[in-house]
């Protein structure tokens, strides 16, 4: 037969009486940690919520009733503890899912951008640009002779019966314009090395 708890002097409690207090302890404290364990899955967490509700329980021990059901209240007292521990691990949990649901939308859409990139469209056009920008820097006959000569296909006779100048001027004017965009092509000359030349 269980032995029957006898109830707490509430009003010596409500007095700062540290025995009662001890002995609501040493009743209590195991049982409330198993009860707040069962809730949290964690120890320490268990027994941080048990301490704090003890010492909750002695702070207001001035506004206890003398009908007060000390163990009713203290499980109170940690169910509401416990409930806000949980409540803020699932907001917690909630947040990361969100997170990670917009990371994940994120690393889509940069996974469809990639897959959308067309490295040949992009590089072509980066030279086009620079080619045409480096056209546009030099004197009217020399881009005329380039033009002729590598986008109209014409040769160096047809091109210098056309201006009206020599085979040996078409020939300075195409060097001087490689030599140019020889220089302003480096860096992608340097990529198309390492992509196609190297080991």
């Amino acid at each position: 037969m269980q032995k029957r708890e006898e109830p707490f002097d509430v009003g010596a409690l409500r007095n700062g009486s540290q025995v009662v207090f001890n002995k609501i302890f040493n009743a209590y404290y195991h049982r409330l940690r198993l009860f707040a364990l069962s809730y949290v899955r964690d120890e320490f967490i268990a027994e941080d919520i048990v301490n704090e509700s003890l010492a909750t329980l002695w702070e207001k021990r001035q506004e206890l009733g003398d009908n007060t059901n000390i163990p009713a209240l203290l499980l109170t007292i940690v169910k509401n503890k416990a409930l806000n521990i949980i409540s803020r691990d699932q907001m917690r949990l909630s947040v990361q899912e969100e997170m990670q649901d917009i990371t994940m939308r994120e690393l889509q859409l940069r996974i469809a951008d990639l897959q959308a990139c067309n490295p040949d469209e992009i590089f072509i056009s980066e030279v086009q640009g620079i080619v045409d920008s480096t056209l546009q820097k030099l004197s009217s006959q020399t881009r005329q002779v380039f033009i002729l000569s590598r986008y109209e296909g014409k040769s160096n006779k047809e091109i210098a019966e056309l201006l009206n100048i020599t085979i040996k001027g078409v020939e300075f004017h195409i060097s001087k314009v490689l030599k140019i965009l020889r220089r302003n092509l480096k860096d992608y000359l340097t990529i198309l090395l390492l992509l196609f030349f190297s080991k």
